[in-house]
């Protein structure tokens, strides 16, 4: 299977994950929809750093590889292979990855249970 250029580190999901459609965000993941949420199977390159902002979507993410320092409401705290982390709906946060990381995330959308 060929990936794009930056997707080196989703090299671990299995091939099923590969095969889902590309997300179209400003990082690189696969995207499974479900009813009330969407399940993004993602990976960036050390170096990363995805600047504060907000949506109307919960994320609950487990990093499966690498480490996540995840900034909430100006708290940062690391999280490692198997560690979930929750961002609740519309809490300012950021995100920095100093090591190639992967992780499964869902954006329970506005709504579900999980979004309030």
């Amino acid at each position: 299977m060929s990936l794009p250029p930056r997707i080196t580190s989703a090299l671990h999901f299995p091939p099923e994950i590969l095969a889902l459609p590309k997300f179209g965000g400003p990082f690189d993941a696969f995207k499974l929809e479900a009813g009330v949420c969407d399940v993004l199977f993602a990976s960036y390159p050390a170096g990363t750093l995805i600047p504060p902002h907000q949506h109307d979507t919960a994320n609950v993410g487990v990093i499966t590889h690498g480490e996540l320092l995840l900034t909430v409401d100006g708290a940062e705290k690391r999280y490692g292979p198997g560690d979930w982390y929750h961002v609740p709906a519309r809490a300012e946060h950021s995100a920095r990855f100093e090591h190639e990381t992967s992780e499964i995330e869902f954006w329970f959308h506005s709504g579900s249970r999980a979004a309030i």
